[in-house]
């Protein structure tokens, strides 16, 4: 049975797109303000700022307000939750495929043997 896990199901939404993952790469190093981290990419700030609040609904974001300058930074929950989802995943396959190569070296064997 699969488990709901909503708030996963949405880090990766928001990080499967190119520009908000070049925008958590980019907090990574630090506190950033919208204008800073709208810089880099060619659109305008309305779409910019979509982007934006994809990344803040999912909690991967958060900002506030100093007088006109909105500063954002990376919060590391999710990406905890994701990346702790990311190694179970793989210590099962890497168990999996361990198997399927023991399988497989015993079928080898026993074929060479017998």
């Amino acid at each position: 049975m699969l488990s709901a896990q909503p708030g996963l199901d949405d880090t990766f939404r928001a990080l499967a797109d190119p520009t908000r993952r070049a925008v958590v790469q980019t907090l990574g190093r630090g506190p950033a303000s919208v204008s800073e981290l709208a810089k880099p990419f060619e659109m305008a700030l309305p779409s910019f700022l979509q982007h934006l609040k994809v990344l803040e609904d999912c909690g991967l974001v958060a900002t506030r307000k100093s007088g006109r300058v909105r500063t954002c930074t990376l919060r590391n929950e999710p990406l905890a939750a994701a990346q702790h989802w990311l190694e179970t995943q793989r210590s099962l396959w890497t168990k999996r495929l361990d198997q399927l190569d023991r399988l497989v070296l015993a079928l080898k064997d026993q074929e060479e043997n017998g």
